[in-house]
């Protein structure tokens, strides 16, 4: 049974495909959450809308397309959206909690633990956590971009077992259902390849951010954390207290067998990628077979401007990705030492971090 449980509300799904918010609708979501809070379980709801709200509460004004004018309407709209969950909550008996998230706050260390510890002591006093991105002040430098991966990064915070991607579709179907009537619903998914993203499309609802494919990218994340991901149709009835009672609803991603530990979990989910290192077919397969740390000496080719600390992506000689890590050169060391062996380091560079590139513990393969 799913103990801690993500719920990722769309805009498509909380205003019916109105440019209002359906407040009947959302009432019923929240009794849903309620029933689950109830059996003891924790619940955190990671909502769009704001924008939506915002909107409506200024009675939907003709704004040029700017990011400032959106930013405007997130700012108004924001207040508005909360103060609308906490009155649904209350009829239940429930404390709420706000919490607005960038990709800053994933992206450092100190502040990636910061917002974890904050998440867990909410749950650890039964106050349902209700996540949005901070809109209003977030740039493109530190967007996550859209709600599905923002739920994925939540997913990943607060160590959860449960991801429900809520929408206005009931699921991954193997064409788009809107214009193919042979579409079939895809029950369940083992591997998300290349194939699987051009089956996604870039389907877009008129209200909403993402699509598919920015399911399929939270759905990857979380399941490498150790989640159960599933793609369902929120106005489907029942449907968070169906999913979390465990019946086959929409498209389900089991999670993978071994959950990153927490600070893999930060590697993957927070930093941005600085550079990339290329390893010869050596180094890659010692490093995805033999549980190796990455030696100056399986480097190829050092690409982009990345400090010490910084966050790569490494590739394969034919460029596939093999992992991502923390670079204990900068790339102007790794320039220096790459193909070299471990003992060579000090007597290139006059000093040494240490005899890897890359340290296991500092590393995930993908």
């Amino acid at each position: 049974m799913h103990q801690r449980i993500v719920v990722k509300l769309g805009t498509s799904v909380l205003t019916g495909g109105t440019p209002h918010l359906d407040r009947a609708h959302m009432v019923e979501l929240v009794r849903q959450c309620a029933g689950l809070h109830r059996q003891g379980r924790d619940v955190i709801l990671c909502t769009s809308g704001a924008i939506a709200a915002g909107r409506e509460r200024l009675g939907f004004p003709d704004l040029p397309a700017t990011v400032a004018a959106k930013q405007m309407l997130a700012a108004v709209g924001q207040s508005r959206l909360m103060l609308v969950w906490e009155r649904l909550f209350e009829i239940y008996g429930l404390h709420v909690a706000q919490m607005l998230l960038t990709r800053a706050d994933v992206m450092d260390r100190h502040r990636f633990l910061n917002a974890r510890d904050a998440l867990l002591t909410l749950l650890e006093h039964r106050i349902v956590p209700i996540i949005n991105e901070n809109d209003a002040v977030a740039t493109a430098e530190i967007k996550v971009g859209d709600n599905d991966n923002l739920s994925a990064l939540v997913a990943l915070l607060a160590e959860a077992d449960l991801l429900i991607l809520l929408t206005d579709q009931p699921g991954l179907f193997t064409a788009d259902p809107r214009t193919d009537p042979a579409a079939e619903l895809i029950p369940e998914v083992e591997t998300i390849d290349e194939r699987l993203h051009a089956l996604a499309g870039s389907s877009v609802t008129g209200l909403g951010v993402g699509g598919m494919t920015t399911k399929l990218q939270a759905a990857d994340i979380a399941r490498r954390a150790g989640a159960d991901v599933v793609i369902a149709a929120g106005h489907a009835p029942d449907v968070i207290a169906r999913l979390a009672a465990g019946e086959a609803v929409g498209t389900r991603f089991p999670a993978l067998e071994t959950p990153l530990d927490s600070r893999k979990r930060w590697i993957f989910a927070g930093p941005s990628l600085r550079g990339r290192l290329v390893v010869d077919a050596g180094a890659a397969r010692a490093l995805r077979d033999a549980g190796s740390s990455l030696l100056p000496a399986g480097i190829h080719a050092v690409e982009g401007d990345f400090e010490r600390g910084d966050t790569v992506l490494i590739l394969g000689p034919e460029r596939d990705e093999v992992g991502r890590g923390i670079a204990r050169y900068d790339r102007a060391d790794l320039e220096r030492i790459k193909g070299y062996r471990s003992e060579q380091i000090e007597a290139r560079l006059g000093y040494a971090y240490g005899p890897v590139a890359i340290h296991r513990n500092d590393l995930i393969l993908v």
